[in-house]
């Protein structure tokens, strides 16, 4: 398509903020809060049963999404490693702000609200989904850049740690959200 590196890297640089800028502008569009209802921005937000989760710049739920950056890497490095890394940047940005579309959808909302311990979930503020989308960003790139064992060892590391910490993370939601357990959820619950 463009024979020039330099032209060719600003395109994918350019697309890739274009998908970020239009799925926060469809996330309004839904009806999602620019920030957290309480009015302002924290950096870290811990607290997991109230409606400030997911609200901020980073919760609990941020190593999911780097997570998704460096299952995205190995998957479409697998399947489509003849593309460009720009190319394959791209298309995980476009799956990460597809995720983050439904997850914002009344269908999901209500699901996690009944099968798992979201139970105060009202889907996440724009600019919690885009820091998760530019989070997703920066497990792609460590993925590309370390070797594979390292990119195994984090997302292990970031499960477990997680996992101890708040009694959920990506694999625990994943299990709840397509076939909730009861007693993990009472587990959970039980913090």
């Amino acid at each position: 398509m463009f024979k020039n590196p330099m032209l060719r890297g600003a395109l994918y640089i350019v697309s890739g903020l274009a998908i970020i800028a239009l799925t926060a502008l469809t996330l309004l569009w839904m009806g999602q809060e620019l920030i957290c209802k309480c009015g302002f921005v924290k950096l870290w937000d811990g607290s997991i049963a109230t409606a400030e989760n997911s609200q901020h710049f980073t919760d609990w739920y941020t190593p999911s999404h780097f997570i998704h950056g460096i299952l995205f890497y190995g998957v479409l490095t697998w399947l489509l490693g003849w593309l460009s890394f720009g190319a394959r940047l791209n298309i995980a940005l476009l799956m990460e702000a597809s995720w983050e579309l439904f997850e914002n959808s009344a269908f999901i909302i209500n699901r996690y609200r009944e099968a798992t311990i979201a139970l105060d979930y009202f889907g996440d503020s724009v600019l919690n989904s885009t820091s998760d989308i530019l989070f997703m960003v920066l497990g792609f790139f460590m993925a590309w850049r370390v070797p594979i064992w390292v990119s195994i060892f984090v997302v292990i590391a970031l499960e477990v740690i997680v996992g101890y910490f708040i009694r959920d993370n990506l694999t625990l939601n994943v299990v709840m959200l397509f076939y909730p357990i009861d007693f993990i959820k009472e587990w959970q619950l039980a913090r």
